[in-house]
This record gives C-alpha cells, structure tokens and sequence, in this order.
C-alpha cells in the first residue's frame, strides 16, 4: 500500500514535553518520505474522532501515545476501522497490553522509542508481512515478506534471511527492530523471515534459545502452517543466511552452531555480541550477559560454553562478521577478537568493519549495509535481487 502520511496522537497526562515529541515526529516522518502530524488530545472521544477519520484514509499509518488516562487506554482494544494500522507505544515499560484485532503495542524505549513506533507503523502498512505462529505464547512468531505477491514459484526457490532482533535480550525490544532490513531483503529477492522469540528477561534462558531453533526449524513446515499460503518448493532451505544484530547476533552464531532440520548456510553478525564471558566481566549493558543467562559467566559457566559464541569455536558455518567503526568500543573490540580466534581455530569468517554507529549496520540506506549484502550475494552464490 502506499503511506502517504503518519498521525501520532498523544493522550491526556502524558508525562513528555509535546513539542519535544512533536520535533521528532515531523523529523522521522520525512525520513521515512511521508507526512507526519502529531496531535494532543483532550479526551478519549476526540482521539476516537481522530482516528474514525483516518480509518476511512488509505494511506496514513497511526501511533497512539494513550498516557495514564483509562479511558484513552480503553482504546488499545478497540476494534475500529483504524485497529489494523495503529501502533500503541508507552514510553514506561509495561506489562503486556492486549490489543484490538491488527494493533501492535510497544512500550519501554523512552522518548526515542516514539521513533521506531512510527517506523513500524509506516513498514508494516507500506509493505505487509504474513504473521505466522509457531508456538502457543504470544512472542512465538515470525514475519513472512516475499518479493512478488502473489510468489513466482516457477522462477525458482527464494534464498531465505532469517532475522534475529537484538536489544540485550530485553523485551521491550522486539522484532520491529528489523522492518526495514526485511522489507530491503525481499525487494533483493529474499523470502525474509522476521524471528519474533521470548526473551529471558520474562522467560528465562532456555526459552529464548529454543524459539530461535524453533524458529528456524519451523521454515520446513510453513507451507502446512499457511495453509497453502506459502507454496511447496517456494523456499530454498539450502540458502538460508541467518542475520542477528547487536544481542541477536550472539543468536545467529549460536543457531549456526548448534545446527538442526534445517542448516545455516551464513551466519551473519551485525555488530555482534561475540564474547559473552569478556562482556559479562566488563559488565556491558549494565549487567546484559550475566541478566540474560541468568548469572555471572563463573556461577553458570556451562550455559556459557554452550552460548558464547567465542567458546564455540570453530563453528564449521561460513560466517560474515560485520561492525561499525563508530561503534561500542567494547563491540568493536569483540568482534575484532573473535574474528582473530576464528581464524586461529582454522575457520575463515568474512570481516567489515566501516564508518557507522550501532544502528547503521541495520539501515538499508547506509553503505556498510550495501557492502553486506554485496557479501552475502558473493557468499551464497546469487545474482543480486534474483
């Protein structure tokens, strides 16, 4: 569908200066090539009002900011014409919020977090994806974007990405993080798979590392879930590149690692977290590593030897190790090492280190993230966007 346009409603008693938000709103908007208008509201009629107009718009996406008031946050499970492209964002962390039918909530990320909000809610209307389950919790899922709708099954199986968020481990990041890298995977003839999975912080350890092998293993079984929606043969599971960023990239190497059904033809970590033992002693994150496995690398050191990806090595997976120079110090000095170690264990991973921050290793429009992709395409044999 084409997004012309964004309208971020705030509600009553929000606890952030409106023009602060107001700024940002107009800014991320015209990054993303669309109009953006931001609204305070007095009152729960009058977003409901603003919102029963936009459901009759084509092509404006909504974020909802509801604040405190309970009136307003009866709207998150409202099922009006406007549900299906509204995202709901507290920049509090919450609980969990029930939605109406197609609204998604996040919560969490502060002020900045408005910025993805809107982000999600352009991707997710300008290019659906197809939401599929592979599990009974509501985290357990993946995001399915193909490059033609309907899928050209005779032109040949699609190479796969599979994707795997970061955000040390924390569940107020979520697989939203990687929209706009799906969307740019499929318009270079990828089938992305955006790996929604449960993280430890609410879970515990085990049931983050069993979705993500759940995850990828379920690849082989799409065309049962869907119900014909994603055809026989459609996918090529002997060109599957698992892409993880920032904490997720500890999860690709490891699912690379591990093996299972369906193999990891490239590993590819984006500003990876390569060294779990290193970074639980210098306390990365504010303690991530040692929260996240559910204690320090000297109280659970068999967890470590089975999920820090140094302690894995050799991985016998071809790999691509890429990071930003603007980065982390202590991300930079990870993925240097672990490379060296790679090397050293007899393997030969692909390096890129260029200019970029943390985020640029996942903006389509950064060069770091077009030299990836001229990797990847080299790596798995393809003519890009075929």
């Amino acid at each position: 569908m084409t997004v012309d346009g964004v309208l971020v409603v705030a509600g009553p008693g929000l606890a952030v200066d409106p023009e602060l938000l107001r700024g940002l709103v107009v800014a991320e908007a015209a990054g993303l090539g669309v109009v953006g208008d931001f609204v305070v509201a007095a009152d729960a009629d009058e977003i409901r009002g603003l919102l029963d107009g936009v459901g009759s718009v084509g092509g404006r996406a909504v974020v909802l900011l509801p604040g405190p008031d309970p009136a307003v946050r009866a709207l998150l499970t409202a099922d009006g014409r406007w549900a299906g492209r509204t995202v709901h964002y507290d920049p509090q962390v919450t609980d969990p919020q029930p939605t109406g039918p197609g609204s998604v909530h996040l919560s969490g990320r502060g002020v900045w977090g408005l910025a993805w909000a809107i982000r999600h809610a352009v991707h997710r209307l300008r290019r659906p994806a197809l939401r599929i389950a592979y599990g009974p919790d509501p985290e357990q899922w993946g995001e399915l974007r193909l490059p033609a709708d309907p899928p050209d099954v005779s032109a040949g199986p699609l190479p796969v990405a599979v994707l795997l968020h970061g955000g040390f481990w924390r569940s107020i990041w979520a697989a939203d993080l990687m929209d706009a890298l799906a969307v740019d995977l499929a318009d270079r003839g990828y089938a992305a798979w955006n790996l929604e999975y449960r993280r430890p912080d609410r879970h515990g350890w085990p049931a983050t590392t069993a979705d993500v092998a759940t995850g990828l293993a379920v690849l082989a079984n799409l065309p049962e879930l869907t119900g014909g929606a994603v055809p026989d043969g459609l996918l090529d599971l002997d060109r599957v590149a698992v892409f993880g960023h920032s904490a997720g990239g500890q999860l690709a190497v490891r699912l690379a690692a591990d093996g299972g059904p369906v193999p990891v033809a490239l590993a590819v970590s984006l500003a990876g977290v390569l060294d779990l033992a290193e970074g639980d002693r210098r306390q990365v994150g504010t303690g991530a590593v040692a929260a996240a496995l559910g204690g320090g690398h000297d109280i659970v050191p068999q967890v470590y030897a089975a999920s820090d990806p140094m302690a894995r090595l050799p991985i016998g997976v071809p790999q691509l190790i890429v990071q930003g120079a603007g980065d982390d110090l202590d991300l930079i000095d990870f993925n240097r090492r672990y490379v060296a170690a790679a090397r050293a264990a007899g393997e030969d991973p692909g390096w890129l280190e260029q200019p970029g921050d943390h985020f640029s290793v996942i903006d389509p429009a950064a060069p770091i993230w077009q030299a990836t992709m001229t990797q990847v395409d080299r790596i798995l044999d393809r003519v890009p966007g075929r």
